[in-house]
């Protein structure tokens, strides 16, 4: 079997969680001797692939056309949804004429607008772009899903909340496909710090990209007066830059602002860590969250989203709203005694390996009775068993 993923033009120069999610999925169906490739073109030669796999409906000026190829080419789409929401997001911490227009229009109506000021501004212009600005944001998303033959959301939360605002999805196959951690990279094990890094020793961590959604502002103000260093990992996204000022112009002493950490290094920093923060208006999962939480650290967690569909009642949940719900959080995570269970919970239940056997599900889905998913799925279960897949 050979797959082709496609997302979103941006997912390499703008990297995020799905980005991980992509590569990570195809590293590990390569352990199960499935052959997978990347490509962000719109309209691909597909001769070569069976299946096409495509990520991120919140994207659909891209995965519309790369759908409708498929089609042409009569190749099985799988799709994994990401779909998360941000109009809370847009409509209370939006400023200027954006939050003004997020105040008067349906969230689809904003990612109109979103998407037609960043072919303006960004030069993020395609004939996808096209194709949304003439159907509408929502309309292009239903027929993507239209084109779809199973999805595979990160959880079941992210599920209802897909059927709640497309009823027709519900039609649709689906498969569970969490979300993982590198295991290999994040075991938990201690790890020796770089002198750099070992004065931060005790802190609260933030990884995560500078912009309004991951909300570090609002972290910055509640970890005021507070006895602890706050640092803050991650690259400035796009079109963040003022937001990034106002958190330098908030910050205090100790509050270090490090910037992107190639990720090998992370383990380092999370070691070092008392308590890792992930206080956003919206996550689907919280890759850092993962990673931190398998090294160790306390868990402080926004309470939107499919958050506690992954971490139950290991983490302390807040209001990414209310400076108050997260200082409190920080300071009930800080000091108490970390929960053993947290590291073992973890690494058996959300690893690349698992991620890859419940991709090959939903493949086995797209190809039927015939025998190639089918026997490969089962191969993979017999390998797993055997102790013979590399975890």
């Amino acid at each position: 079997m050979k797959v082709l993923f496609q997302s979103r033009k941006t997912v390499f120069t703008v990297p995020g969680g799905d980005t991980i999610q992509m590569i990570k999925t195809r590293e590990y169906l390569a352990h199960l001797g499935i052959t997978a490739d990347i490509s962000t073109e719109l309209e691909p030669d597909l001769a070569a692939y069976d299946i096409v796999h495509l990520f991120n409906l919140v994207r659909p000026q891209e995965a519309y056309l790369q759908a409708a190829n498929a089609r042409r080419w009569g190749r099985k789409v799988a799709l994994s949804t990401i779909y998360v929401s941000y109009a809370e997001y847009e409509k209370k911490m939006r400023g200027g004429l954006a939050g003004i227009a997020s105040k008067l229009l349906d969230p689809g109506q904003t990612e109109y607008l979103k998407v037609a000021a960043r072919a303006w501004r960004n030069r993020e212009y395609s004939k996808g772009t096209a194709a949304l600005l003439l159907h509408g944001y929502r309309e292009l998303q239903e027929r993507v899903l239209d084109m779809t033959d199973v999805l595979l959301p990160n959880s079941a939360s992210e599920m209802r909340r897909l059927v709640n605002d497309f009823p027709g999805a519900l039609k649709k196959p689906f498969v569970i496909v969490p979300n993982a951690f590198d295991r290999k990279l994040f075991a938990g094990r201690p790890a020796a710090s770089a002198p750099e890094i070992e004065k931060y020793r005790g802190c609260v961590l933030c990884v995560a990209r500078i912009e309004g959604l991951k909300n570090q502002l609002n972290l910055v103000r509640a970890m005021r007066g507070l006895p602890w260093p706050l640092v803050l990992i991650g690259r400035q996204a796009p079109n963040h830059a003022r937001y990034l000022d106002r958190i330098r112009a908030e910050a205090g002493t100790d509050v270090h602002i490090l910037g992107p950490v190639e990720h090998a290094m992370l383990p380092q920093y999370y070691q070092a860590a008392r308590v890792h923060t992930l206080v956003s208006w919206m996550e689907t999962t919280g890759l850092s969250s993962l990673e931190a939480g398998a090294m160790g650290c306390q868990l402080v967690i926004t309470d939107k989203g499919d958050t506690r569909d992954y971490f139950r009642d290991y983490a302390f949940y807040c209001d990414p709203a209310s400076v108050e719900s997260i200082r409190a959080a920080v300071i009930t995570a800080y000091i108490s005694p970390p929960d053993p269970g947290l590291k073992d919970y973890l690494s058996s239940s959300f690893t690349w390996d698992k991620t890859a056997l419940k991709t090959l599900e939903g493949y086995s889905l797209l190809l039927g009775p015939g025998r190639s998913a089918v026997s490969a799925l089962n191969d993979s279960v017999e390998a797993v068993l055997a102790g013979r897949m590399v975890a």
